[in-house]
């Protein structure tokens, strides 16, 4: 009890302080003002410097007008420069400026708090290490270092002399490098390494300029030589001209050489990779063959076609290309981590940057919360009820335990060896006839326990309120995608589960037993724990006033269809079109994780965040979308399969991609709850039914015909059945919660699903008007002409369409005169000729 109290202190304290906060205007004149006071102080400050001598005398005597100074500001500058410099930081006081300046700044332009705060105090922090810095350095000049610096560095001398104030400034500095400029010293590593590659390779092209410079030198040598051989003796001509092939060879050879380097330094740029060191060897082996085919050139001397190998330029080209095209994979494989590095990850919730989620003295205190009265005398005769009723049996029990929840007792009985389960489980009307009570429950055997359950009603129930079960720790602590506290199971424990992992849920009971209200409690969960721009809901309510309070937060949590005005959908014929929505949406959204190469939403959104998806290839944030259905049977009663197909597609594949459906009805039927339907909700909820019929169609066992009602429910997710006692949430606290969502800013709309063209929409039979028939008319009319047979079920084949769409464009065609009346079974007169005639027909039409 201790720990929930503080729990609550904590809460209430934390969200008192936006009450505080200033109204637009005055942040406008509070912001002008600060940024003006700066600028003051700026100036002050710069004065301070050249007239501190003079003006420290008559800072004393402030009151007395006839004192004069010589700082820019006068009386003022010269004392606000005195308190903050001389008094304060030192130079040091020049942040205070700038902090005030920022500050007033944000408060005018109503820019983030948090980077404010963050400001200040690093601020604060680096104006207090330069006073110590110079007050250690310079303590004969008490402007640098202040009195605050002065009387610091005497204090730390003091206790560690100055080695350790001058470690002490060295770790500051540390702090500050790592924590706000983020420097490591694998940066420096690198900025090392990147330096001495980049001087390596400087010094490599200059060695190779100077190479070939040198190699240039030595063909002009020979080139003259070879000209002055040639003006003293014909027979060295001849013999000069016959070597002209050795000449050009080590020409080829040298070009080879000049090439190589390019190469080599594209292989050293990316050596880590195998695929380069590949593409460097067959490059040499590239030059080993040319050398080869310019010696045998060499040898042929009859020859005087000159040693030309394009093909070897040609693979050198496209192999550099390929080493270009690996670097650039390399560069964008750590795109997104530089990016992650330099702005950190996506942030979802910053366009709701200010979002306050609902405080929890918004929720009432029903009853005595959390704690339950123990009646002692109560459990003793219902133990002896228990013992003497079984002996009459005789069977007889080795132990019993009571465990007290807010509804019922579980009493657990270990019967004597040889007792069968199924004689005391024959006995469960007696046992509630000697208790006189209503609602008992017999769990023979109780899982995962060797003992025997028996849930007895308690006499005075006790209430579980909503705010017992969100101020829990195991609520508040939950790392669930979508957390929904239930209520309290019959230990007396808040229950939680992660509607995520469900994936879906489905709720029956009778009317009036509380069925609403867990989808409020749902509801309520869920608005509690998670940013609007993580979940959505598409809310349908066919009574049209159980859900209508979450209108106030539709901009914010709800979904819709483009062309709807309403966010909540009470109309049973707009449901089919949401479903269908939803449909297109589940698939545009599987098709983005096809793209991502991720199997669920968690990847999806993860990857997404860290910043590997581009948002230019379609690639966005997905939210949550939860599917709210609170009156299932009336949709099957008037919608029938149109409603059931879609609802069962999402129940099997919408799971992976976020989308989740809760259904709750109170006619658990099984014309209602279908097979198809049951086969993919494991996650059920039933609240009291009248029949052990319904219980089964419902939970596939009896039990929740023996329910008490008034929220209490049993639970399962395709194993054992939980008792618990769903949380009271009331009208009025769901109308506070959604008042303090909706006052908040908001998206400029609710959020819009895919856009769905049912088959049933156009324009209405027998319409004349040209601007109110269907999109496919004129197709229509010109399949009609041209097979000169009016009957739907062509329009059906040619067209693609549903039933009562072609027989709607059939009715409009009637209408224009294009096809003749109905006449029974046979097909429909075509009273056009010929599409020309259908054009001139057309034509008038828009004239007229």
């Amino acid at each position: 009890m201790a720990k929930t109290k503080s729990k609550k202190t904590t809460t209430t304290s934390k969200f008192k302080i936006p009450a505080l906060a200033l109204s637009r205007p005055y942040k406008i004149i509070v912001g002008s003002l600060l940024m003006l006071f700066s600028v003051a102080l700026f100036i002050s400050f710069i004065s301070y410097f050249f007239t501190w001598k003079q003006d420290q005398s008559e800072i004393e005597q402030f009151a007395n007008r006839a004192a004069q100074t010589q700082n820019l500001l006068k009386k003022f500058g010269a004392s606000v420069s005195d308190f903050f410099i001389y008094d304060g930081f030192g130079i040091a006081a020049f942040i205070f400026a700038y902090l005030f300046f920022v500050t007033g700044l944000a408060l005018f332009f109503n820019s983030n708090k948090k980077a404010i705060g963050s400001k200040w105090l690093w601020g604060v922090l680096s104006a207090t290490w330069l006073a110590i810095l110079f007050g250690f350095f310079i303590e004969k000049a008490p402007l640098l270092g202040g009195t605050i610096g002065f009387e610091m560095n005497s204090f730390l001398q003091d206790y560690v002399g100055k080695i350790g104030v001058i470690l002490i400034l060295v770790f500051g500095l540390i702090f500050y490098l790592t924590i706000k400029v983020r420097l490591t010293p694998e940066q420096f590593v690198d900025f090392y390494i990147k330096k001495r590659d980049a001087y390596k390779e400087a010094a490599a092209l200059k060695k190779q300029s100077a190479d070939e410079s040198l190699e240039n030198d030595q063909d002009d040598l020979q080139s003259n030589d070879e000209t002055t051989v040639a003006t003293s003796n014909l027979e060295e001509i001849h013999t000069e001209s016959e070597e002209e092939p050795t000449f050009k060879k080590s020409s080829f050879e040298m070009a080879i050489e000049n090439s190589t380097p390019t190469i080599k330094n594209h292989s050293t740029i990316s050596k880590d990779d195998d695929v380069a060191i590949e593409n460097s060897f067959e490059v040499k082996v590239a030059e080993e063959e040319a050398s080869t085919e310019t010696s045998a050139i060499e040898l042929d001397k009859g020859s005087n076609l000159p040693p030309t190998p394009p093909k070897e330029e040609k693979e050198d080209t496209d192999l550099e290309m390929e080493v270009e095209t690996t670097e650039e994979e390399e560069v964008t494989d750590n795109l997104a981590d530089k990016i992650v590095k330099d702005f950190g990850e996506f942030d979802p919730t910053l366009d709701l940057s200010n979002y306050k989620f609902p405080i929890l003295e918004l929720l009432a205190e029903h009853g005595k919360g959390s704690s339950i009265t123990i009646n002692q005398e109560e459990l003793e005769e219902n133990k002896n009820t228990i013992v003497n009723t079984l002996k009459n049996y005789k069977i007889e029990i080795a132990q019993i335990k009571a465990t007290i929840g807010p509804t019922v007792t579980l009493y657990e009985i270990v019967p004597e060896a040889g007792i069968r389960i199924s004689k005391i489980k024959n006995l469960e009307d007696d046992i509630a006839l000697s208790l006189a009570a209503l609602g008992i429950r017999i769990i023979a055997p109780i899982p995962g326990k060797g003992t025997i359950g028996i849930e007895v009603p308690n006499k005075n129930p006790s209430m579980v309120s909503m705010r017992s079960v969100i101020a829990a720790q195991r609520f508040q602590t939950a790392e669930m995608e979508l957390p929904i506290a239930f209520g309290k199971n019959i230990s007396n424990e808040t229950f939680v589960v992660d509607l995520a992992k469900m994936p879906h849920l489905l709720m029956a009971g009778a009317t009036g037993q509380g069925k609403s209200v867990g989808l409020n409690a749902i509801l309520t969960s869920l608005l509690y724990k998670k940013h609007p721009a993580e979940v959505k809901f598409v809310l349908v309510d066919p009574k049209k006033v159980e859900l209508t309070l979450f209108n106030k937060i539709e901009r914010h949590f709800l979904a819709k269809l483009p062309d709807s005005e309403e966010a909540i959908i009470t109309d049973n014929t707009k449901v089919i079109n949401t479903l269908n929505s939803l449909c297109i949406e589940m698939d545009n959204r599987y098709e983005l994780l096809k793209n991502a190469m991720v199997r669920n939403i968690k990847e999806y959104n993860a990857k997404f965040k860290s910043r590997k998806l581009n948002p230019n290839d379609g690639h966005k944030f997905l939210p949550y979308i939860v599917l709210v259905v609170d009156e299932f049977a009336d949709l099957i009663m008037t919608a029938g399969k149109e409603v059931e197909t879609p609802i069962a597609r999402l129940a099997q594949l919408a799971r992976a991609i976020g989308i989740h459906l809760i259904i709750a009805t109170q006619r658990p039927s099984v014309n209602v709850i279908t097979g198809i339907i049951k086969a993919n909700f494991p996650a059920r909820v039933a609240f009291r039914v009248t029949s052990k019929i319904d219980s089964r169609t419902i939970l596939d066992s009896p039990g929740a015909d023996q329910l008490i009602g008034k929220g209490d429910m049993l639970y399962t997710q395709g194993n054992a059945l939980t008792r618990l006692q769903c949380a009271f949430v009331d009208t009025p606290e769901v109308e506070k919660i959604t008042e303090f969502i909706g006052s908040q800013r908001a998206y400029p709309e609710a959020h819009l699903l895919p856009e769905y063209v049912g088959e049933d929409e156009g324009s209405s039979p027998l319409d004349v008007d040209i601007a109110d028939r269907d999109k496919l008319f004129k197709d229509a009319a010109e399949v009609i002409v041209t097979a000169q047979q009016g009957s739907a079920s062509l329009l059906q084949r040619k067209l693609k369409l549903g039933y009562n769409r072609a027989g709607r464009l059939i009715d409009q065609l009637e209408a224009a005169g294009i096809v003749g009346p109905f006449e029974g079974s046979k097909a429909r007169q075509v009273l056009v000729p010929d599409l020309l005639a259908l054009e001139q027909l057309l034509e008038n039409e828009k004239n007229n």
